[in-house]
């Protein structure tokens, strides 16, 4: 690689991670940067393909501010899109691998990418996009596993993009743009765009916090931290896709630091298989997504798998629920791990972190970020314990949302002076920075004027013996405008009735806080993040005839249709 100078030589207040990684890679050359499927790539060779794919995207009329939809699961290819987008100043747009033609369909309408990259397995659905809206000029296909009877899919194969002449490093300014889309209350996709110097600002906890360094100031400073040999050197595993922010960050980060990102080889999350390559790659840094991924890890653990997990120094989550009881379990495997539960959002944040590092940090409590407050509706500070409000934030942040400048302001307000973050997340004050959880502001249930959060709901749900997953929501009620409604999975051979469920959730809050309607299900079919349609579950729950009543009523709920659940 060619030396470019940069305005970020000097310092991080143009930092832009294209610039970033082609430093860390002159500085390492020859370290493993991605092993996958019995491929290690190092960051010199990882480089060149990014560089060569940047090729192809100028010969293709891409450049600042056109954007790339990346349409697949996690795989080195992904990563190597996303680096070549970031060296011509390119905006990468996440898409959900699990999208269905129509979906897809709208995020593309809503990105207008100039560019799609998918893998073959995902045809089907790239087909019935392209019957509803015009494909991008440049679509690329990755070769991966698919059925016999798999359509070609549109587009040049992704290998073909590789042959062009590697792009030479460009000096890149730190305003170019990312794009995270994430769901919403309504269920329309919304894109929340970073910069890169802010989100890299937002991140250096993150990355350097674990280590006994100083934060770096300067592009000298984060590649000679990248190459020290003395310090432990970072492997990541993300298990959920890197569609999602915590993922994509973690792995992000992980580059940063020189260290080495572990995929596995299916798109199908497999504990067994996760478990295995903790153990062979000596994974330092684990992804997780709360109870959804943790849950399965630890069964696997639990039923003496053999398998040694000690090189765990780090697990972390962020947005989902991560019991105690599973903390404890995951504890109990890898004594030597700090597990960090995040609460933030793809809006912004850290907001607060719960971090267990043995058994005595349970049960795990949230304590404020620095730059995060409590704020009342009329958006003053809460300081009283027991007082509830929501969670703001005032460090690094993205500009807002992406051609909505309304929601923008909504959720970014400025106060005294100061942008605020404000995703509409509610906690109860503890004291001493401590907060407690209650949920997101869209989804109270107002019932009888009382408002009821989920998430403290599920929470004493998931401690219950024999509930594996809940789902907390409110149902329209003639008489109580709204009533809490509770979808939970028990271990087979639980026993558990409906009146038990209320009767425990009662001894431990007040009894408008009780679900009045119970369904029991198979399995809540969560997405590869951990999180759950509440769209679909709704239909799948108002699909069932209710009745009205007080009393908790208990009906069967066919199990999801196996084409949504997790590839």
């Amino acid at each position: 690689m060619a030396d470019v100078p940069s305005p970020s030589s000097g310092d991080l207040d143009r930092a832009n991670y294209a610039t970033i990684w082609d430093a860390v890679a002159r500085a390492v050359p020859d370290r493993v940067a991605v092993r996958t499927d019995g491929e290690d790539v190092t960051y010199a060779a990882f480089e060149q393909r990014a560089a060569r794919l940047a090729a192809t995207l100028v010969a293709h009329g891409l450049g600042p501010g056109s954007t790339v939809a990346i349409f697949m699961y996690n795989r080195v290819e992904y990563l190597t899109t996303l680096y070549a987008a970031y060296k011509i100043g390119a905006i990468p747009v996440n898409v959900n691998f699990r999208y269905h033609g129509a979906e897809l369909a709208e995020l593309l309408e809503m990105s207008r990418p100039s560019a799609l990259v998918y893998p073959r397995s995902l045809a089907d659905a790239v087909l019935d996009a392209g019957t509803r809206v015009p494909l991008p000029g440049l679509v690329l296909v990755v070769a991966d596993e698919v059925r016999g009877d798999a359509p070609p899919g549109p587009g040049t194969p992704f290998a073909a993009a590789l042959d062009a002449a590697p792009l030479p490093p460009r000096a890149l300014g730190p305003d170019h743009r990312i794009f995270m889309f994430t769901g919403g209350t309504t269920g329309r996709p919304k894109a929340v765009v970073w910069t890169h110097d802010n989100l890299f600002d937002s991140q250096l906890f993150s990355i350097y916090g674990s280590l006994p360094v100083d934060v770096p100031t300067s592009l000298d400073d984060v590649t000679r931290v990248a190459a020290r040999e003395d310090l432990p050197r970072t492997v990541c595993l993300p298990l959920p896709p890197m569609m999602h922010a915590t993922a994509l960050f973690n792995v992000m980060n992980a580059m940063v630091l020189g260290g080495t990102v572990v995929f596995l080889p299916t798109a199908r999350f497999d504990p067994r298989a996760a478990v295995r390559a903790v153990e062979e790659h000596g994974v330092t840094r684990l992804v997780v997504a709360g109870n959804a991924i943790v849950g399965p890890l630890v069964d696997v653990l639990d039923a003496g798998a053999g398998a040694d997990v000690s090189s765990l120094t780090t697990v972390l989550s962020s947005g989902m629920v991560w019991s105690d009881d599973l903390k404890a379990r995951l504890i109990a495997h890898a004594p030597g791990a700090t597990l960090i539960d995040i609460v933030g959002s793809s809006e912004g944040g850290p907001f607060a972190y719960g971090v267990v590092r043995g058994p005595e940090d349970l049960p795990c409590r949230p304590r404020l970020a620095q730059g995060a407050v409590v704020l009342a509706p009329d958006l003053t500070p809460v300081d009283e314990i027991g007082e509830t409000g929501m969670l703001a934030y005032r460090g690094a942040m993205p500009l807002g949302y992406h051609d909505d400048p309304a929601r923008t302001a909504e959720t970014y307000p400025v106060i005294d002076g100061v942008r605020h973050v404000m995703p509409g997340d509610w906690v109860r004050v503890l004291g001493d920075g401590y907060v407690e959880l209650l949920g997101r502001g869209s989804g109270v249930v107002n019932t009888g004027g009382e408002k009821v959060f989920p998430g403290e709901v599920e929470k004493v749900l998931l401690a219950l013996p024999g509930v594996v997953d809940a789902v907390v929501l409110g149902l329209p009620d003639p008489r109580w405008g709204e009533v809490v409604t509770a979808v939970v999975v028990t271990a087979p051979g639980a026993g558990l009735t409906a009146e038990q469920v209320q009767d425990e959730v009662g001894r431990r809050l007040a009894g408008y806080k009780k679900p009045r309607r119970l369904y029991l299900v198979d399995e809540l079919a969560r997405s590869p993040s951990g999180k759950v349609d509440m769209h679909r579950l709704r239909r799948r729950i108002t699909e069932v005839e209710v009745p009205a009543l007080v009393d908790p009523v208990v009906e069967p709920l066919a199990a999801a249709d196996p084409a949504e659940r997790t590839r």
